[in-house]
């Protein structure tokens, strides 16, 4: 070959490679990876799996998701990991980590107000907190996006499941019950609410729950009931008591790694605002669902479903309204959250208008089609995380 040619030919090459790299976003193929620290048949896991499927309808197959169920990171792993890069989407527990993420653990951890609301939300909880929290976060708490970017994240919204009780291995359903016990905790709400009852709060990653049962490290877990079929836990569960704590674990469900949010065009991130609002919908509807089908199959199983002692039930709400009080002082103090006060008093109408907005919602795709009309929607890709 000709010198001459052989120069030609690098030029072309490095031509064409050089439009490539001037392709707009849009017309690249994309697959992002989305670590979920939960097992492959929970929740959480399936909601990110209709997450996919809606980004990809969404984007006409130029951007897809890969679900990577407690493989790619673990719950523990995922804040650290999605801020490093290691994963694109990641399931963060932002309760895991208070000193990150303060001013949204404000909001997650006052989650015990619905027990305050009376009965009108009684088996919708996660229904009404989850996108109550959603809407304030994305319009009322800028200081939650800057969390968010420190560790290197776009928000897309939260997911959540049903109400939380005593998950044990032994009766535990009044305060007597509970003095001198361990119980494994998510959150500082229900570890004040534990220390307040007489129990001693455990705090340890939901991968660790089984083992820790198991052998005897704790005698209960503060959790919802879908959670024990979510995290493998029915053989070793034996006593449930629903009636206490009360409150809801809230997390945020989707976040994405900043550099790559900003990577993608315009239509890409409208896709994944698409399936992040399926995911929250799919996740809190989901959890909701199975409560009571949980709790028919363990007590088939053999455990025992007991009633909640009515004077722990009392206590629990007196501790609630007290703490509705001091938790503002707590992040403060703990935390550096300057305007708690305010964030809840701006963040209760929202809950109250979503308390009433769920209660005509029957189906799941009811609930999609309410939670994109009322927060997604309204939410600008093109802006949105770009600043």
């Amino acid at each position: 070959m000709s010198n001459w040619i052989r120069k030609a030919l690098c030029a072309a090459t490095a031509v064409a490679a050089a439009a490539t790299l001037a392709l707009p976003a849009q017309a690249q193929n994309r697959e992002l990876r989305y670590a979920i620290g939960q097992p492959p048949s929970a929740l959480p896991v399936i909601g990110g799996q209709e997450l996919a499927k809606a980004v990809a309808k969404a984007s006409d197959g130029k951007l897809t998701v890969k679900v990577y169920a407690m493989s790619l990171l673990n719950m523990a792993e995922t804040s650290a990991g999605l801020r490093d890069g290691i994963a694109d989407i990641g399931f963060v527990l932002t309760p895991y980590f208070p000193a990150e993420y303060p001013h949204t653990n404000l909001i997650s951890e006052a989650s015990m107000m619905l027990r305050l609301m009376g009965d009108k939300v009684r088996g919708k909880e996660g229904l009404a907190y989850i996108p109550a929290m959603t809407e304030f976060i994305f319009t009322k708490c800028p200081e939650c996006h800057q969390e968010f970017a420190k560790q290197n994240q776009v928000y897309t919204g939260h997911v959540g499941g049903s109400s939380y009780g005593l998950i044990c291995n032994k009766p535990v359903k009044s305060e007597a019950d509970m003095k001198g016990k361990r119980f494994r905790v998510g959150a500082a709400n229900w570890s004040r609410w534990v220390t307040q009852m007489g129990g001693s709060p455990v705090t340890m990653s939901a991968n660790e729950m089984l083992e820790a049962l198991k052998q005897g490290v704790v005698d209960c877990i503060v959790l919802s009931s879908p959670e024990i079929r979510n995290f493998g836990l029915t053989e070793v569960v034996t006593d449930i008591a629903m009636g206490a704590p009360g409150g809801i674990f809230s997390t945020a469900g989707s976040n994405v790694n900043l550099k790559v949010w900003r990577s993608l065009s315009n239509e890409q991130r409208a896709a994944l605002l698409r399936g992040a609002a399926v995911a929250a919908a799919n996740v809190p509807f989901a959890y909701h669902r199975v409560e009571n089908e949980v709790l028919d199959q363990m007590k088939k199983r053999g455990a025992r479903i007991h009633d909640t002692d009515p004077a722990l039930v009392q206590k629990s709400q007196a501790f609630i309204e007290q703490d509705m009080k001091t938790i503002t002082d707590y992040f403060a103090s703990k935390h550096g959250v300057k305007r708690g006060q305010q964030m809840l008093t701006e963040f209760r109408p929202i809950l109250a208008k979503w308390v009433d907005l769920v209660q005509t919602v029957n189906t799941e795709e009811q609930y999609a089609d309410l939670y994109w009309r009322e927060v997604f929607s309204k939410v600008n890709p093109a802006t949105f995380g770009m600043q």
